[in-house]
């Protein structure tokens, strides 16, 4: 019975090479760079948009908040970063700029 057992020895390092270490961690490096452009570059580049267009905001521009509410920018305050919304006849809110999702029709 132990003659039909082999025993599997390690080969030995004389003429193996060991691996690149560089080589293991490529496969790593390539799902960061693929997430990089598939994920956080198509983000930032909406959330750099965004910024824009809510610095562009003018005085007669139907918007809508985060909040879902719709209303014409009544009104800019520079100085502590708000608008003045109108959301109907002498109804107005001050909201911050930051909470404009979009704009719907310029003034």
């Amino acid at each position: 019975m132990l003659e039909h057992l082999i025993l599997m020895a390690p080969a030995t390092s004389e003429g193996a090479k060991s691996a690149n270490p560089l080589v293991s961690f490529f496969p790593l490096l390539l799902i960061i760079l693929i997430m990089y452009f598939l994920l956080l570059r198509p983000q930032a580049k909406r959330q750099k948009e965004i910024r824009k267009m809510q610095e562009t905001l003018q005085k007669g521009d139907k918007v809508l908040t985060i909040g879902g509410m719709i209303g014409t920018v009544a009104g800019i305050n520079e100085a502590e970063g708000t608008i003045l919304l109108k959301i109907a006849e002498n109804v107005k809110v001050e909201v911050t700029r930051s909470s404009v999702a979009q704009v719907l029709r310029k003034g």
